[in-house]
């Protein structure tokens, strides 16, 4: 029985298991839902996932929602290539980059893309500006870390570049908007502000597939 995914475009959660997917070669049943016409509330959805969120991931008779955690099970049903590391040093690794990435990139892009993506809160200046700078001092670490590699744990792409990078896509599209123009943000243009960081990023969309994992509505 196929793998059945749910996902809405441009979340940037459901981005890392559908790259998940693909990074690994399995074949899944795209369940894209719409956000505008409340596909994620409907009664059949709930059912899945009561928090009426995406993704949510069903294998088989198994249904798990969290990105994090599918990711997780993906890589112990499917292990091959792994993604969580290949030893106890590289997994802690990992875990650590993606913990880092839940308690500080994502709050603060949070707080930074939101009122660019939706034109509520562009008034608090302050609070945006704050954010930026929690951004931009996380990009730095990163980039620091990709001077030294290609990826961000071991010599092959795993779960850190899958969970991080679509946070960092969410957040360089939203420095592109006209909205983002006044508070001057600092992230752009990539290849002159966080050189390895930029190179990281095309390194990822260079993978096989990368492409239909691409949020659909960005194209338009």
């Amino acid at each position: 029985m196929a793998i059945e995914f749910y996902w809405g475009s441009g979340s940037p959660f459901a981005w890392r298991v559908m790259l998940t997917l693909e990074v690994k070669g399995l074949a899944y049943e795209s369940k894209l839902l719409e956000f505008s016409k409340a596909e994620h509330k409907t009664p059949a959805y709930l059912r899945l996932n009561p928090r009426g969120k995406v993704p949510t991931l069903k294998d088989g008779d198994f249904v798990l929602y969290e990105s994090l955690g599918i990711m997780s099970y993906l890589d112990r049903k499917y292990p091959d290539p792994p993604l969580f590391g290949k030893t106890a040093e590289e997994t802690g690794l990992i875990w650590r980059t993606l913990a880092e990435c839940e308690s500080y990139m994502a709050p603060a892009g949070n707080k930074v893309v939101r009122p660019i993506f939706f034109g509520k809160g562009l008034d608090q200046v302050e609070e945006i500006q704050e954010a930026a700078q929690t951004l931009r001092q996380e990009f730095k670490m990163i980039d620091d870390r990709l001077a030294r590699s290609n990826w961000l744990v071991g010599d092959k792409i795993s779960a850190a570049d899958i969970g991080v990078f679509p946070l960092v896509q969410l957040v360089l599209r939203a420095a592109g908007k006209e909205a983002a123009q006044p508070f001057h943000l600092g992230f752009l243009p990539l290849a002159q502000t966080f050189t390895n960081v930029a190179r990281w990023v095309e390194r990822i969309e260079a993978l096989p597939n990368y492409q239909r994992t691409y949020p659909p509505h960005w194209r338009q």
